[in-house]
């Protein structure tokens, strides 16, 4: 019997290469779907490391709408992800989405699964109006909307990966701080995305009729920051002893980021960004349980994230 194709954008990245692998380890999902992992160069050894894993490798850019067609003609479902870090502008992350969209759509593509986000300019009444990097997914996925295309959007958490070594680290006393301009009761949906998104998307393919037309939020749990560095705490004990929360004052998480090299609009865009989760609500609020319902195997949890983090490696 011959297998779906599934078409993978981001391959080599976090969450398009959580997604082939949790379908191609997984017997099940590996018997129905044939994986084409799309990445810009298939020689790199994460390309390479795909291939030997069962993923056909193909070359494709979105920035280049027929370019997409070869890629997508033929595929059953597609998993499209884009990111706005590698070219720091919502408008091309924007059409970068539409070409994806629109080829899926003549081609006839039975289940888009879009890496998506919320709309926050709307959500807060233009409150934050510059969290471009969600908006843009957001337009995306208003405009997958009225293409009607059968279609399931997958809306990853506040990934871990940004926290040990990044907001989490040593500070010059030697002890560690957790350092966030949130007050430490924020609810912060976390999300292993280089280990979990697989097992999202995968789910969502698997559970087509289940899942079109819906949103779902990919994170393991919402967790404080005070129960974050009460996890490190218990996790080093020896270390996190004197660990602690620092709650940043806006300019101060801002003057950071400027040191760190980061020009005022994407100062802004974070800061925005982590307003967000305090004020409103990364997902406005919703329950994540609608969304873990789906998936059938264990989340990467907190505790689990930081015993594997290099940045806390020698800690160990």
């Amino acid at each position: 019997m011959a297998k779906d194709t599934i078409v993978i954008f981001g391959a080599t990245g976090k969450q398009g290469g959580s997604a082939v692998d949790s379908i191609l380890s997984d017997p099940t999902a590996a018997s129905r779907f044939h994986v084409k992992a799309v990445t810009r160069d298939v020689s790199t050894d994460k390309a390479k490391a795909l291939a030997a894993k069962g993923a056909e490798l193909v070359t494709g850019d979105l920035n280049d709408k027929e370019s997409l067609r070869p890629v997508i003609k033929g595929a059953y479902g597609v998993f499209a992800v884009t990111n706005f870090w590698e070219i720091f502008s919502a408008e091309k992350e924007v059409q970068q989405g539409k070409n994806t969209a629109e080829v899926c759509k003549e081609e006839g593509v039975q289940h888009l699964v879009w890496s998506s986000l919320l709309d926050i300019n709307k959500l807060t009444n233009g409150v934050l109006s510059k969290v471009y990097h969600f908006d843009g997914k957001a337009e995306v996925e208003e405009y997958i909307r009225s293409l009607d295309i059968p279609a399931t959007f997958f809306l990853a958490g506040f990934f871990m990966s940004n926290v040990p070594g990044v907001s989490f680290r040593q500070i010059p006393t030697g002890s560690y701080a957790l350092s966030m301009p949130v007050p430490d009761d924020t609810p912060v949906p976390l999300f292993a995305a280089e280990f979990d998104t697989g097992k999202f998307v995968k789910a969502i393919f698997l559970k087509r009729d289940a899942t079109l037309g819906k949103r779902i939020y990919g994170a393991t749990t919402y967790s404080t920051p005070a129960e974050m560095v009460a996890t490190f705490q218990k996790v080093y004990p020896e270390t996190g002893k004197h660990a602690k929360f620092n709650q940043l004052s806006h300019e101060a998480f801002k003057g950071i980021m400027a040191a760190g090299g980061a020009p005022e609009i994407i100062q802004e865009e974070m800061l925005q960004n982590m307003r967000l989760m305090s004020e409103f609500g990364y997902y406005g609020g919703d329950a994540l349980e609608p969304s873990l319902a789906i998936v059938d195997e264990p989340l990467t949890t907190w505790e689990e994230y930081i015993k594997q983090a290099t940045a806390f490696s020698s800690l160990k």
